[in-house]
Formats: C-alpha cells, sequence, structure tokens
C-alpha cells in the first residue's frame, strides 16, 4: 500500500505591531493543522515577528528605527520562541517548518527552522544570498543548511525565497534524495509578477526534483500596508504575490493555491508519486551523467575565528602548530579541511 503523508501550508497574516503575536498565532495555526490531520505545517518566509517589509520601500535614511524594532523582536535560537514552537510540535505530533529573522547579536539572519515530531529541532540554516533590498538587513548563511534531514514524514529539505531560483541550490538538496521540499516566500511584495514567479517556479521544481514541493507566503492586510508607507505609490509593492501552494511531483497543483487572505491549504501526498516520476526522470540517477556535469558542496559550518592552537571544548575549527605531533595526529586536522577550515564534498 502507498504511504500517504497529510501536509498543510499556512497562508499568515503577522502582527507587526506587538512582539509575541504572530508567535501567538502560528502555535494556533500548528493546533489547526494538526486538527485536520497533517502530519507536517509550512509557514511562510520570516513571519515571525514578520517580513521586513519596511526595507522594500524606505531608503536606508529613514528605516532605521524600524530596523532596531526588527532587531529588539527578533528570534535568538534557542530561545522563547523556538520553546514555544517545539512544544506546539511535540503535543501534536506534528512537523513545522518555520521562518523567522534570527538574531544572532550583532546580525539578524532569513532563518529556517524545522521541528520534528517529537519536537526536536533537526534543521536550522540560514538563507545564503539576501535578496535586493534583504541585503541591507541579513547577513548571509553558509553551506551546512544546504541538507536533507530525515523527519518523521520523510526526507525533507528547504530553501528560502529566491534561492529556489538557484539550480545549484535545488540540484545539492535532489543529490540527497529530496522527498518534500519546504519553500516559502514573504507575499504581500511585488504583485501579480511575483505570484506568477513562484508559481512557474515550484511546479517546475517539483517536476525537475521528483518531489513534493510545500509552499507558503504570509499576507498583509490594506491596514497594515498603509502603516509600512504613506505613499500610495509604493503601496503597490506591498500587494500580491502571494502563492500558499502543494504541488506534486509531476508539477501540477494538488489542491487550488490560497493567493488572498488568510487559509491553511491541506493535501494528501501520494508518495509513491515520487517514483512514478524518477521512473522516467531522475536528475541526480539515470539522468544524469556526473563524469560530465557534477556538483561540489561546502558544506562545513563557517566560523569568525579560527584557532591556532587545539582547545578542549572550543567551537571553531582549530589546526595545531606545523610540524607537532599533535598536529600530525589530532582528528581536528582532518585532510578534506582547507587551510580556512572549509570542508568541500563532491556530490554528483
Amino acid at each position: 500500500m502507498a504511504r500517504k503523508v497529510r501536509v498543510a501550508a499556512v497562508q499568515l497574516n503577522p502582527d507587526l505591531d506587538t512582539p509575541t503575536g504572530t508567535v501567538d498565532r502560528v502555535v494556533a495555526a500548528i493546533g489547526d493543522a494538526a486538527a485536520q490531520g497533517a502530519e507536517l505545517v509550512v509557514f511562510p518566509e520570516t513571519v515571525v515577528p514578520y517580513y521586513p517589509y519596511f526595507s522594500f520601500v524606505q531608503p536606508p535614511m529613514t528605516s532605521g528605527a524600524e530596523h532596531m524594532r526588527l532587531y529588539e523582536n527578533a528570534v535568538v535560537v534557542p530561545g522563547p520562541v523556538t520553546d514555544a514552537v517545539s512544544a506546539a510540535a511535540r503535543r501534536h505530533g506534528i512537523v513545522v517548518m518555520l521562518g523567522v529573522n534570527e538574531r544572532d547579536h550583532g546580525s539578524l539572519y532569513c532563518t529556517q527552522l524545522l521541528w520534528d515530531a517529537d519536537g526536536s529541532l533537526v534543521l536550522r540554516r540560514r538563507k545564503t544570498v539576501p535578496t535586493f533590498h534583504e541585503r541591507m538587513i541579513w547577513g548571509r548563511g553558509d553551506g551546512s543548511g544546504l541538507t536533507v534531514v530525515d523527519t518523521a514524514v520523510g526526507r525533507v529539505g528547504a530553501l528560502a525565497c529566491w534561492e529556489n531560483f538557484n539550480p545549484l541550490n535545488r540540484y545539492a538538496l535532489q543529490a540527497q534524495h529530496e522527498e518534500i521540499h519546504l519553500a516559502h516566500f514573504p507575499g504581500s511584495l511585488v504583485g501579480q509578477l511575483f505570484a506568477d514567479q513562484v508559481e512557474t517556479l515550484i511546479r517546475h521544481q517539483a517536476a525537475e526534483g521528483a518531489s513534493f514541493v510545500v509552499c507558503a507566503t504570509a499576507w498583509l492586510t490594506e491596514e497594515q500596508i498603509a502603516t509600512i508607507s504613506p505613499d500610495e505609490g509604493l503601496r503597490r509593492g506591498l500587494r500580491g504575490g502571494c502563492m500558499t501552494a502543494i504541488i506534486s511531483p509531476e508539477g501540477q497543483h494538488i489542491v487550488p493555491p490560497i493567493t488572498e487572505g488568510e487559509g491553511i491549504l491541506v493535501a494528501d501526498l501520494d508518495m509513491s508519486l515520487i517514483t512514478k516520476r524518477k521512473r522516467m526522470f531522475d536528475s541526480v540517477g539515470h539522468y544524469s551523467r556526473p563524469e560530465l556535469v557534477s556538483l561540489v558542496l561546502n558544506d562545513t559550518p563557517t566560523a569568525p575565528l579560527h584557532r591556532a592552537y587545539p582547545t578542549p571544548g572550543a567551537p571553531a575549527y582549530e589546526v595545531g602548530p606545523a610540524g607537532s605531533a599533535d598536529a600530525d595526529a589530532a582528528p581536528v586536522a582532518a585532510p578534506e579541511h582547507t587551510g580556512n577550515g572549509s570542508r568541500q564534498t563532491a556530490e554528483a
């Protein structure tokens, strides 16, 4: 009998005013999705506390106060927000993907957090390249997040927003035999053009990787848009762009998408469709030529500090002194690492 997985994608209206308002809405939506039998639920990009919409329409000179407010309300991992979502995932026995603005001391990151059904955090990845205006807000992640993890619903990978446009990012996850791809975008941005682009992308992505794609976007009310900019011309850039959808490995919508307002999309995934698609096209198997074209993935976490001498328990990558016995024998100086502490692996 074919394995079935019920999933949910949430088009959520974030709370732009209070520090914990969006978290409360997320926890409530987890319960609503679970009540409908969902085993996996996906939320929009950096929906907690909210996507930095202000950065798209305000120049840097005038956006300092909003940027500081985002710092004050951003998510620390681990912390109260991760504790609350972990508890909800565990209580309902559901896998949860949530996009957050993560604060790591003096920097913010666009971060994707994935909890398994037992409440354990199994993936914490940062968007590798913030897009356009986002570069004024977020730092860049590293290759350690380009990984697929085993969960209660299968092998799951994730990319944020325009990372999904990058074919090498997609291939890195496909090469790890991703079954369910989780994508999310900000929503309420750029207009219908953005919604059309997202739909085209995720449908292609599903067919290319022979995986299911679960995609979630956020949605702003007209009242919220008015608080972000007093200029009606600029407000046009804060409408549309919503495409909450669930796509089959054949590139088809399983259920109609949500493009306006709030809502929860629920669908059953027939996991046998993955093999059905791969029988015809397996991008990393019988339809690949790795001796002609392959991918090199540096998936080593970066660190701002590399110690010259080993220190027990130190978190940074360490190298023993040149010519010492410890340097020759110590596992921390494994030969597959380059001089800056990175590790290179070939993905066929």
